[in-house]
């Protein structure tokens, strides 16, 4: 491989805890291509654009990123939702252990209600199947 000097230039970068896309793609386990979709749907996440085109992102960043993937993936959020609770303030603070981020005002009895829901709606659906198939 021909070394144009891109690498002087990743190594500053890495020392400076910017990211290029494919870096986070992998850390996260999502696509490049979906880190580009959440960009146009959570305004509060912008990477700096380099002249030349290319993205990168700081830590804060890759933990919003993080925060974003377990709202829609894990927690069953809508991008709309996890758009409002992050700006209502599920961005801020969050339990370090879980990575669960408890807006002001949204407690545990909350969160447990919600997980109750989720189980309760994936309850129904099982059963629905089943009297569907009759």
């Amino acid at each position: 491989m021909v070394n144009n000097g891109t690498g002087t230039q990743a190594s500053l970068d890495l020392e400076s805890g910017l990211y290029r896309i494919g870096e986070v793609s992998r850390m996260i386990g999502v696509k490049a291509f979906v880190l580009r979709y959440w960009e146009t749907e959570f305004p509060m996440l912008e990477p700096e654009k380099r002249a030349n085109g290319r993205r990168f992102y700081s830590e804060e960043d890759v933990e919003l990123i993080r925060k974003i993937k377990r709202l829609l993936y894990d927690e069953g959020f809508t991008i709309a939702g996890a758009r409002r609770h992050l700006r209502e303030g599920g961005a801020l603070g969050g339990d370090s252990e879980t990575g669960a981020a408890i807006a002001p005002g949204y407690g545990a009895t909350q969160l447990l209600n919600r997980k109750m829901l989720l189980d309760m709606r994936d309850s129904l659906r099982a059963f629905l199947t089943l009297l569907e198939r009759r």
